[in-house]
């Protein structure tokens, strides 16, 4: 898979722009505030219909316009595809495949990218939403009918909650209206509890195949969830399951556990107005050498756990996909990396289909690659000029 071509229409700081691009490495290179993380911050918004800098839309949305044009022909399997969104302020965004409407969460099925980028140090050390963003990111690339369940889910924790918080003010017995709720959250979540669960099971080989090939040493990265509904449960021992344990249990099983905790919290969710069990509570936890990555591992050890963690979900992603590789954007990452995990990261990607790599000074970026170079000078796009 790859990208042949972005147009973009009142994106961020762009009225117009068109930019072409190869098979192989691309490098978008420019000192720092000229927009090349707006471009490639547009391509990869058409994998997770979101930015991964702005909670909503309308930032992505030029200054006095009411909405932003962003068009990406991808090949795939020998097959092009036109995919286009609009991206409004005041309605509902707007999404068509080869001049086709579609809903929105449809371009998804189309096109996969991978991003690496300097926020993804906040995977490794921040808090555990982050993680969550990940896992959930992760999972509407490998499955983009996951994405209906995320948002289901989101929309029954609001409700319930709202419901929960109600009870506190006193607005009498609220048990049948509950227990409506209840069914949903555990439908829905049990769902995403799943497909979490055959993630980061799937993850562990290739993450520390990645970590291996970034710093040549095996510091024995591990994977494994912290999950609220064994924690309602007092059930100690599941931390100490194998990912592999986990993933084995079935949907009914999972259910009547989830059903078994959210009774065990009923009288906590009542007192607080607050929903306390269900994968919005959950973590990813993140072990080097059986000890956390946070609060133990190293600057250099942690952003390695980082790479390789997107490292792992890219090979996940290439070994499922019919139409072929995610597409690899490395924004300003290099920057961050010395030189030899600099060199590793690129051998690394190097033979996905294509990679497009920003860089705001050209020598943080490993020689000998044959880049398709663009440069990038305030919001405008110069082919091939260095």
């Amino acid at each position: 898979m790859r990208v042949a071509h972005l147009s973009l229409g009142d994106f961020r700081n762009y009225a117009t722009a068109e930019l072409e691009l190869a098979a192989g490495p691309n490098l978008l290179v420019g000192r720092n505030g000229q927009g090349k993380t707006n471009l490639v911050e547009a391509i990869a918004y058409f994998a997770m219909l979101r930015s991964h800098r702005a909670t909503g839309d309308a930032p992505l949305i030029r200054a006095g316009a009411e909405s932003a044009i962003a068009r990406l022909r991808v090949q795939a399997a020998e097959r092009d595809v036109l995919l286009e969104l609009q991206l409004n302020r005041d309605r509902p965004n707007r999404a068509q495949v080869n001049r086709n409407s579609v809903r929105p969460r449809e371009v998804t099925r189309w096109f996969s990218s991978v991003s690496f980028m300097p926020e993804d140090l906040g995977i490794v050390r921040g808090e555990p939403s982050g993680r969550r963003r990940f896992l959930d990111d992760a999972l509407v690339s490998r499955h983009p009918v996951a994405a209906g369940a995320l948002s289901d889910y989101e929309r029954v924790v609001r409700q319930r909650t709202s419901l929960l918080k109600s009870a506190r003010r006193g607005s009498g017995a609220i048990e049948s209206t509950l227990s409506i709720w209840d069914d949903q959250l555990i439908e829905y979540g049990t769902q995403i509890i799943l497909a979490r669960r055959e993630l980061v099971r799937d993850l562990g080989a290739p993450l520390r195949a990645g970590y291996r090939s970034l710093v040549d040493q095996d510091h024995g990265p591990i994977l494994t969830l912290q999950e609220s509904v064994g924690a309602a449960l007092g059930d100690v021992s599941r931390d100490t399951l194998a990912i592999e344990q986990l993933a084995d249990v079935s949907r009914e099983t999972l259910a009547e556990q989830f059903r078994a905790a959210l009774q065990a919290v009923r009288v906590r969710e009542l007192e607080r107005g607050v929903t306390l069990v269900g994968p919005h509570r959950d973590d990813l936890v993140l072990s080097l050498n059986d000890l956390p990555v946070k609060g133990y591992a190293s600057h250099g050890e942690s952003w390695s756990f980082a790479l390789s963690l997107k490292m792992a979900l890219a090979s996940v992603l290439r070994a499922e996909s019919p139409a072929g590789d995610p597409v690899i954007i490395l924004d300003d990452v290099f920057a961050e990396l010395d030189a030899r995990r600099r060199e590793r990261l690129m051998s690394a990607v190097s033979d996905f289909e294509q990679v497009i790599v920003t860089a705001a000074v050209e020598d943080d970026v490993p020689d000998g690659v044959a880049w398709h170079r663009v440069r990038i000078e305030a919001g405008r796009i110069l082919e091939g000029e260095r």
